[in-house]
């Protein structure tokens, strides 16, 4: 059975009707939306921390839409999964090849960041500075990146840049 068929509560029932209007005045041809379906599916499975389920569901989708930033979207969710999961060289391949087919994706330049920070302050736990200090540089070019997109979001790491001197101006919009 379809996850969408498994909806149980309202918010998603109601999210399911009004994606399946969607799907069918949506001017598309069949594939396209078949692939909505599956990364719908898979969105619902995340959300319920179905993750080897919602991976499932991405696949399929990532086999079937052909739009560049569709396609980004979903390997964003992918690497979502991932990340969580602990495994952030995956994450980070994932996150780049959306941002590769997607490069208005700010989220996926922020955990990108994100998860070199994670690195650089691992690194320095252990004794590397200089490996710790390169890789906050990393994290310091994405926050930068994603920031100049959504300049209204990331407000800690607008922070962070500006205590540690890693930011060249003060506002970023």
């Amino acid at each position: 059975m379809p996850r969408t068929q498994k909806n149980d509560n309202f918010i998603d029932k109601s999210f399911t009707v009004m994606a399946d209007i969607i799907l069918k005045i949506l001017p598309a041809n069949r594939k396209a939306k078949e692939a909505f379906v599956y990364y719908r599916d898979g969105m619902s499975a995340q959300a319920e921390g179905e993750y080897a389920e919602a991976l499932e569901y991405y696949e399929e989708a990532l086999t079937l839409e052909e739009d560049p930033s569709d396609r980004g979207y979903i390997l964003y969710n992918m690497g979502l999964i991932y990340a969580s999961n602990g495994d952030h060289s995956k994450a980070l391949e994932l996150y780049h090849q959306a941002i590769e087919l997607n490069p208005r994706l700010p989220q996926a330049l922020n955990n990108i960041a994100v998860i070199y920070h994670y690195q650089g302050e691992r690194a320095k736990e252990a004794g590397d500075m200089d490996g710790g200090e390169a890789l906050f540089d990393q994290a310091a070019d994405y926050w930068i990146r994603a920031i100049r997109m959504a300049p209204n979001n990331y407000i800690e790491a607008q922070n962070w840049l500006k205590t540690t001197g890693r930011s060249q101006v003060d506002v970023f919009f």
